[in-house]
C-alpha cells in the first residue's frame, strides 16, 4: 500500500528539503520537471534505479502524485543520477511484477515484506552528459535550468 497523500504538504517542506541534498550519491536522484499549471521548475527528490536506457522509479505515493503528472504532461524530465545529468522521455507505467524485478535486492526485500509499493514506472534515457555540479540553464528539451533553491522543492506529490 502506497503512503498517503495527505502526508506529502509534510514530506515537502521538512524530508524534501534534506533528501534534495542527497541526489548523486547512491540511488538519491533530483528530478527536474516542469509544473504543468504554473511553468515553475520543481524538483523533486527520488530513490532512482538505472539499468542500461531506462530509469525505473518506484511510485511510494502511488500513480497520483503531481510530478509523475507534470512529466506526462510534458513528456520530458531531467534526472541527476550518481555523476551524471539524464535527460529522460515519457514515463511507461509498468505492471508490479516488473517494476519489482528491476529494483535491487535490498530494495526487493523491504517492498516484499512490507507491500509498500505497488506502482512503477520507467523513463527511457534520451541524452546523457557528466553533472556539471549546478543545473545546468541551457534549458535543454525544453526543460529551464536553474539551481534547485529556484522553484518550490518538490517531492512527495510536488505541486503543478
Amino acid at each position: 500500500m502506497p503512503a498517503p497523500l495527505t502526508v506529502t504538504p509534510y514530506v515537502r517542506r521538512f524530508v524534501n528539503p534534506v533528501l534534495i541534498h542527497l541526489a548523486g550519491h547512491g540511488w538519491f536522484a533530483d528530478l527536474e520537471h516542469v509544473g504543468r499549471r504554473t511553468g515553475t521548475v520543481r524538483h523533486t527528490p527520488l530513490l532512482a534505479f538505472r539499468r542500461g536506457d531506462v530509469v525505473t522509479l518506484a511510485l511510494t505515493y502511488g500513480p497520483r502524485v503531481q510530478w509523475l503528472a507534470n512529466v506526462r504532461a510534458a513528456g520530458r524530465c531531467r534526472m541527476r543520477l550518481g555523476g551524471a545529468l539524464l535527460e529522460l522521455g515519457a514515463p511507461r507505467v509498468l505492471e508490479p511484477a516488473e517494476g519489482v524485478a528491476r529494483m535491487p535486492q535490498p530494495i526487493r526485500t523491504v517492498f516484499a515484506r512490507t507491500g509498500a509499493v505497488e506502482d512503477f514506472v520507467e523513463l527511457p534515457v534520451l541524452g546523457e552528459r557528466p553533472w556539471p555540479g549546478t543545473w545546468p540553464q541551457d534549458g535543454a528539451h525544453g526543460i529551464p535550468g536553474g539551481p534547485p533553491g529556484a522553484g518550490p522543492v518538490g517531492g512527495a506529490g510536488s505541486g503543478a
